[in-house]
């Protein structure tokens, strides 16, 4: 492994859990909260987790809802997937929201609350032009493929 395709990482706080991936193979870290937070019903927070990364240049990370905690309490993104650019050397925080109706969400320093994936980003070249090329498809949107 070349040091270009390393993920690195710092704690920014004392106790600050390192990302984890759950099992070998896994896509995704799972990324811990740094801070306990009560969100009511429909309420956004913005949750630190303590970690800073640096991705190498032509790599992202994207910052996914959990699904075991999205089916069990509710808790989603707001702006999923929260997209980390490879020069951001800020703290990674997690923009989440309760999409239950009724339960506050409890998060306590050191629960999982997102996941983290690193991808390889094409940096292709923006172009303008008259006419996009035609496919079979062409301009066909939502619910064009099926039901």
């Amino acid at each position: 492994m070349s040091i270009l395709d390393r993920v690195l990482v710092t704690r920014l706080h004392d106790g600050a859990r390192l990302p984890e991936r759950s099992h070998p193979g896994d896509a995704a870290w799972d990324l811990f909260a740094d801070e306990a937070c009560v969100m009511p019903p429909g309420s956004r927070a913005l949750i630190g987790t303590g970690i800073a990364v640096a991705l190498p240049p032509g790599y992202a990370g994207f910052v996914h809802a959990r699904s075991g905690r999205a089916v069990r309490d509710g808790l989603g993104l707001v702006n999923a997937p929260g997209v980390i650019d490879a020069g951001y050397r800020g703290e990674v925080k997690v923009i989440a929201i309760n999409h239950d109706n009724a339960r506050d969400i409890v998060v306590q320093r050191g629960d999982r609350i997102a996941q983290l994936v690193v991808q390889r980003i094409v940096d292709a070249p923006l172009i303008e032009v008259e006419q996009l090329p035609g496919t079979q498809r062409d301009d066909a949107g939502f619910g064009s493929s099926g039901s």
